[in-house]
């Protein structure tokens, strides 16, 4: 156990053992722990294996919780009654340090479980290529100025996306000062909504859903108020523009349903999340070109999925129902034209 408020911790030990390549190190659900070894030494730990991604490979759902995995394959039920207590509070009580022990100590089984069942069924190299981006410094590399494009924004008034831009900046820049999660220092909704009503005042920013008065009032309060002056004091041609998302001809929408029946189904057959294979955005594009620029066209998901979509999708797949079941059948090249 390593208390991170310990005064005068010295992390260098476990440092070294994040850095050593010749130790596997394992995490669930790895992004966020990434992130802030990377922000800290500079270097991302590796090898790593992620048991959330693995548990997605291997067929446990689209996004498989700590606590559903040690239930299935651990055999141990977590506590989680300690998870929402005050861990900035010292000394920490036994159930908050039990809690915490248990949010590892289960990896191992896990782990352990989960390599078995990708050596089987021959995906290590699938969970490899992942592991690959979790590591890449790339990932975790992040401008100020390009952070708006993180939200969740489907289009804008160039208006509001220059304010959106400077808000996302500002927080940026103050959560890595701080050294703060970014959400910890103001939430993506109220960033958004912020952006919206581009407020001038400290009282209509204090209107904001989920901002305290005192907060509008204090030193995020002005640092939100001087971004939204410096967006709304730039010329109209600095203005951002939301990317024109692409004309898709029309007619599409049938073929997008296929491959979206296609894609469940072999990933039920295959036991893998869909989400990892293909997202709603990447059908539509498969559907449009068969050259689009989509993970699914690439890699062990283009065997999996995409070499399918494509025949599928060129007369050389069909997709018929027996019984309860959604099957698959190759189609002739004389039946097709027959069909043409």
């Amino acid at each position: 156990m390593i208390d991170p408020l310990a005064p005068g911790l010295n992390l260098a030990p476990v440092l070294a053992l994040l850095a050593d390549p010749r130790v596997l190190k394992v995490f669930h659900a790895a992004r966020q722990d990434l992130e802030i070894f990377y922000h800290l030494t500079g270097k991302v730990p590796e090898p790593i294996f992620d048991t959330q991604v693995a548990a997605m490979v291997c067929g446990f759902g689209e996004q498989a919780s700590f606590e559903s995995l040690a239930q299935k394959l651990a055999g141990i039920a977590i506590d989680k009654s300690s998870r929402f207590t005050d861990w900035s509070h010292r000394p920490l009580s036994e159930r908050q340090i039990r809690y915490a022990l248990d949010d590892v100590v289960h990896l191992r089984p896990i782990y352990e479980r989960l390599d078995r069942q990708l050596d089987k069924n021959g995906r290590a190299p699938w969970l490899s290529a992942e592991m690959a981006v979790l590591t890449d410094p790339a990932t975790y590399r992040i401008d100020p100025a390009e952070s708006w494009r993180r939200l969740k924004v489907r289009a804008g008034k160039p208006r509001f996306l220059a304010v959106l831009k400077e808000l996302a900046a500002w927080r940026e820049e103050e959560a890595q000062r701080r050294d703060l999660p970014r959400n910890r220092l103001i939430r993506d909704e109220a960033l958004l909504e912020i952006a919206a009503h581009m407020p001038t005042t400290i009282d209509e920013l204090a209107r904001t859903r989920g901002l305290s008065r005192g907060t509008a009032e204090g030193k995020v309060g002005q640092g939100i108020l001087a971004a939204v002056q410096r967006a709304l004091a730039k010329p109209e041609r600095d203005w951002p523009r939301s990317e024109p998302k692409p004309e898709l001809p029309s007619g599409l929408a049938p073929l997008i349903d296929l491959l979206r029946v296609l894609l469940k189904t072999k990933c039920e057959a295959e036991g893998v999340a869909q989400k990892l294979v293909a997202s709603a955005a990447d059908l539509e594009l498969i559907a449009a070109d068969d050259d689009a620029k989509v993970p699914a066209l690439s890699g062990w998901r283009r065997t999996l999925f995409g070499e399918d979509a494509l025949a599928l999708k060129h007369g050389a797949l069909a997709l018929t129902a027996k019984g309860k079941r959604i099957a698959i059948i190759p189609v002739k090249p004389g039946a097709r034209e027959a069909a043409d």
